[in-house]
């Protein structure tokens, strides 16, 4: 999931949006697989609230028998040669910032949040676990210059384990910052990692460089984004390309 820096909230809105995503590699496995990636969002924002829904629609190629996703990445590989095909509806999303403690000078604001995947995704399929996982953290922001926005965010997820996958806790984490080139253009560049649900294998690690541009002053527009992955439990290369309304 791409993370981009806010430039400040003054009124409250509501983004409809989505972000189709591909991405290939082998995962920590011998087979190379494509995962396509589409999800829809619905997104409520205030000055102080930030509340999401996403619902993705997912198809991935050469899928080991046995394998499993887990919100869109491998959690389990299997042991098979034999691989699948399958496509569905992807786990559900929603997550909720709130801006406990606002940017003051050089006091980054302090942002708590909460996730819920809702374990949606065929499990029979290896879409997905079919159980829920939870999450909780803390993000960081700040303002450098009326133009550059750093932003970190770490947090605890507690992975729902099917019987005998004996899936592990995570932490994940990502970190980075966004630049406004004009009122209509933001470069980001982020670096985004988590431990291995699965024991035995790299959790996934990734570089990732995005280019938004805003059409609207409410901020709708279009983003561009290139992921490269910098461990075996991450693809190869993924990037996207989608957009959104802000009304």
């Amino acid at each position: 999931m791409l993370v981009l820096a806010s430039q400040g909230v003054t009124a409250a809105s509501w983004t409809l949006g989505a972000l189709p995503s591909y991405f290939t590699g082998h995962y920590g496995t011998q087979n190379t697989i494509g995962i396509l990636y589409v999800p829809t969002y619905l997104q409520y924002r205030s000055s102080q609230w930030r509340l999401k829904l996403t619902v993705p629609y997912i198809s991935v190629s050469g899928l080991p028998a046995g394998a499993s996703l887990n919100g869109g990445t491998i959690a389990q590989r299997g042991s098979n040669t034999q691989t699948t095909n399958p496509s569905g509806l992807g786990d559900v999303w929603l997550a909720a910032h709130y801006t406990l403690i606002p940017e003051q000078g050089l006091m980054p604001a302090v942002v708590p949040f909460a996730k819920v995947k809702f374990g949606t995704a065929s499990a029979a399929k290896g879409l997905g676990t079919g159980k829920n996982d939870y999450e909780a953290g803390l993000g960081f922001n700040t303002t450098i210059g009326g133009d550059i926005f750093p932003f970190a965010h770490v947090a605890y997820r507690i992975v729902g384990s099917p019987p005998g996958e004996n899936l592990q806790n995570i932490v994940t984490f990502n970190g980075g910052a966004s630049f406004a080139a004009s009122s209509h253009t933001i470069w980001t560049l982020m670096y985004a990692g988590a431990g291995s649900e699965q024991l035995g294998y790299s959790g996934p690690a990734d570089i990732i460089g995005a280019w938004n541009y805003n059409v609207t002053q409410a901020g709708s527009g279009f983003q561009i984004y290139v992921d490269k992955g910098l461990s075996n439990g991450s693809a190869n290369i993924g990037g996207g390309i989608g957009g959104q309304i802000v009304f």
